[in-house]
């Protein structure tokens, strides 16, 4: 867990804590706790910045987390396949290592900026705002963020996204959300990946991993595909369509949305320090 293991310190906010960074100095007394609840809330306040830059361009960031090789890279180029002559898509890749996943992506024919965490186990806001200097918002509609894979981690931590869309594939076992409940009670969408494996694992059940997702007081969609034979493709490309036309009427009604944050990063997210946060330009 971020609040235990320290990966809450990462190249994206090391800044705050080094040199002359607001967190460098801290009052006599004062616990490792505090300073991860600093950083929280730096996050916290970056996501916000982050998300407006998408608002003033319309752009839905949707954020992709699950295990690794659960089948995001997959998902996310069969997606590019299906709607890149109707929207303008980019991707953030999220790795600790390699530019392997933003090769395939931009292979694919849309941009791709990769995230190198090195050892720690998810992205943070800072890291997704270096990012997005890096991309041409004005000329997207649709933005991926692919996380670190990572079950727990990632949840904890608001980008600036608007949508939380978790993948639990069929070699993972139906019982994922029971047993990592941080992850799974965040997601807006549980995609259950790979389903082309589910006549040569019939101990895997999609009506039970539901139960388990719905035993978290969990109302999200399920939809069952594989991006390999493209079986419930549809149902996807459907849900996506929709959020698009749902965020630009919130957007035209000047309301906007975020996603739900686990209820640890809740908990460190709550000491606010609001004239401490260093913002870049729009």
């Amino acid at each position: 867990m971020c609040d235990s293991c320290g990966c809450n310190v990462t190249a994206g906010n090391r800044h705050l804590i080094e040199d002359n960074g607001p967190l460098a100095t801290v009052d006599a007394g004062t616990t490792a706790v505090t300073i991860l609840q600093d950083l929280l809330s730096e996050n916290n306040l970056q996501a916000r910045h982050n998300r407006q830059h998408f608002a003033k361009h319309q752009v839905l960031a949707i954020n992709l987390m699950s295990s690794p090789g659960a089948g995001k890279t997959a998902l996310l180029e069969a997606t590019i396949d299906a709607l890149k002559d109707r929207y303008a898509i980019a991707v953030i890749e999220g790795d600790l290592e390699t530019e392997n996943d933003a090769r395939r992506i931009r292979a694919k024919g849309v941009p791709a900026v990769q995230i190198t965490t090195g050892s720690a186990c998810h992205l943070d806001a800072h890291m997704v705002h270096d990012a997005l200097h890096q991309l041409d918002l004005a000329a997207l509609d649709l933005l991926f963020i692919e996380n670190v894979g990572n079950l727990v981690c990632p949840a904890s931590f608001d980008l600036g996204h608007h949508r939380n869309v978790v993948l639990l594939s069929i070699p993972e076992g139906d019982d994922k959300p029971a047993k990592y409940p941080v992850m799974f009670r965040a997601a807006d969408l549980m995609v259950l990946s790979k389903s082309e494996l589910l006549p040569v694992m019939d101990d895997f059940s999609p009506t039970q991993a539901e139960h388990y997702l719905r035993q978290l007081a969990n109302p999200a969609p399920v939809i069952s595909l594989s991006a390999k034979t493209g079986r419930g493709m549809q149902d996807w490309l459907h849900w996506l369509t929709q959020e698009i036309e749902a965020h630009r009427a919130r957007l035209h009604n000047g309301d906007n949305t975020r996603p739900v944050i686990a209820a640890d990063g809740i908990r460190f997210h709550a000491a606010q320090r609001p004239s401490a946060v260093r913002l870049g330009p729009l």
